[in-house]
């Protein structure tokens, strides 16, 4: 994992609001913001579908890149990815 507070103050994230989005459009609609996104880029994710917990991670995972839980509460969770180099 990364230590989101070394490095996110120095770049601001790009944001991604995916409230009220339902399993698989979370993890779908994050994959193609981080196409878009340089190696080093942060994304910060906001969700409220619960599966996101693990489909995000999954996706993250395949892709090689950083993510971190910042926020976990009863209907938000929002994720921090550091866009790696070479990453999908």
């Amino acid at each position: 994992m990364m230590v989101a507070s070394a490095i996110y103050g120095r770049m601001t994230p790009t944001k991604l609001d995916l409230t009220g989005l339902k399993c698989p459009l979370p993890a779908l609609k994050t994959r193609k913001a981080l196409k878009g996104l340089k190696a080093g880029a942060f994304l910060e994710v906001h969700c409220t579908d619960p599966l996101s917990v693990i489909d995000i991670p999954n996706l993250i995972q395949e892709t090689g890149d950083k993510v971190e839980i910042t926020e976990r509460a009863e209907h938000r969770i929002v994720f921090l990815i550091e866009k790696a180099d070479g990453a999908a």
